[in-house]
């Protein structure tokens, strides 16, 4: 068999049994942290226009718009819109091997597709953590040649919805590996892009968009070139030169979703997390004041400049910005939600002090426990200095997460869709005992302003 069916075949024949509890749990709390973070994206400019955009379009009223008692729209279109809206806000969660964001398009695509299916909550997070799997395996094969190459992580994150929505759709093994296929050559996006514009969100829209939509074409009957993922010039080689074996590699032995994902408990990057909890772990060590601070040095694998923006001046700049990071953590001593705020974004104590940002050389020991991690050092114009070393960030699946930080997200980013109080609470409730749900029009009703 090809790679493709080799997975496809495994990602059909696994049980919601088969499943061990913490995968189930990651994907529950996936489930919550991508509907907070497209609470704050509801409102967000790029989003409405796409929004605006399906809703002219129009179509078969299967799927809901999450907050939002409108007309429903076909399953992949609503699955565009809502993963637009959680990307936006860049309040998700991440792969910490490359930054693919996965659960925004696995949670807009298990949600429309459940919607119109029935599914049950148990079939929606076996969807959720198989589609993790395979779109943490086949990034995983071309990290980090995508990245040099200068490409997206949207190449991977297709692959989540393609795979979540034809589990959902009940395609066999033989369908998927023709989804996973269709997947393989339909995505595109640039980083370049992606890092300096609303681009970004635009691939995650595109991402749930087009991964369902190969999943509806291959039920129907539509094929592709199954051995696409090893081909010569094929997937992994174009985009990785590398080797797609190591995307069926011992699979079943451990899961993506717990070893690499990374849920958002800040707002922004998560490549520029642990600088934030770096800077404000030293801050508050030192009991530094702000005015007192000469210089804040940043250490980190594979860094050896500075990079662009410097000074943000919205959302995107803030999401993108290391000096930002370090310049916040260490103005307030924290870094936290409050951080993607326009007045945040524009405080100029913070913008004193990223002209005090500057980089030194990499970490030479220890080097492969840094997981989008980094050590921050403050230093002051009495020559004392403070360092904090944060290997991984916070949220991370390999570091355990608590259900308490992904209910004090829930509780921070929903009232912003806005949810009542009442609302909030209820659907919290509900995400927690997915489980046992039987419909997910028990939680989506929840959603409704």
């Amino acid at each position: 068999m090809t790679i493709a069916q080799t997975l496809a075949t495994f990602l059909t024949e696994t049980r919601y049994d088969d499943l061990p509890e913490l995968p189930l749990e990651h994907a529950a709390m996936i489930v919550a942290s991508t509907l907070a973070s497209a609470a704050c994206g509801t409102d967000i400019e790029s989003a409405r226009i796409v929004r605006d955009l399906a809703r002219a379009q129009g179509g078969r009223s299967d799927a809901s718009l999450w907050f939002d008692k409108g007309t429903k729209l076909p399953i992949a279109s609503a699955a565009r819109v809502n993963a637009m809206m959680s990307d936006a806000a860049a309040s998700d969660d991440s792969d910490l091997r490359n930054i693919v964001h996965a659960g925004t398009p696995l949670t807009a695509v298990s949600l429309a597709v459940a919607e119109h299916t029935g599914a049950d909550g148990q079939q929606i997070l076996a969807a959720i953590v198989l589609g993790y799997e395979a779109a943490g395996r086949i990034a995983g094969a071309i990290t980090p040649g995508f990245n040099h190459k200068g490409f997206h992580g949207c190449l991977g994150a297709i692959f989540a919805a393609g795979t979540a929505g034809a589990r959902l759709l009940g395609l066999d093994a033989l369908q998927t590996a023709h989804t996973i296929a269709l997947c393989a050559t339909s995505m595109g996006g640039l980083m370049a892009a992606a890092n300096t514009s609303v681009a970004r969100e635009y691939h995650a829209g595109l991402a749930a968009l087009l991964g369902l939509e190969a999943a509806q074409a291959a039920r129907a009957g539509y094929t592709a070139e199954l051995g696409i993922l090893e081909a010569e010039r094929g997937f992994c080689a174009v985009f990785g030169d590398s080797d797609a074996g190591t995307i069926v590699h011992d699979l079943g032995h451990e899961w993506d979703i717990v070893t690499d994902m990374a849920i958002k408990l800040v707002p922004g990057g998560h490549p520029y997390h642990a600088l934030g909890e770096a800077a404000a772990n030293a801050a508050r060590a030192g009991n530094v004041d702000p005015q007192a601070v000469q210089a804040i040095i940043i250490s980190r694998p594979g860094m050896h400049t500075l990079s662009e923006p410097l000074h943000p001046v919205d959302l995107i700049d803030m999401a993108h910005s290391p000096a930002y990071f370090v310049a916040a953590g260490t103005a307030d001593r924290t870094f936290g939600w409050e951080h993607a705020s326009p007045q945040k974004i524009a405080d100029p104590i913070i913008h004193r002090l990223i002209d005090k940002v500057r980089v030194e050389a990499p970490p030479t020991e220890d080097v492969a426990a840094y997981r989008q991690g980094a050590t921050v050092t403050i230093q002051t114009v009495s020559g004392q200095r403070f360092s904090s070393t944060v290997h991984v960030p916070k949220g991370a699946g390999c570091l355990g997460i608590e259900w308490a930080d992904i209910d004090a997200k829930y509780r921070t980013l929903t009232p912003r869709a806005p949810l009542s109080a009442g609302q909030v609470e209820a659907s919290l409730s509900c995400i927690h005992h997915l489980d046992r749900i039987q419909n997910v029009r028990e939680l989506l009703d929840l959603l409704l302003d």
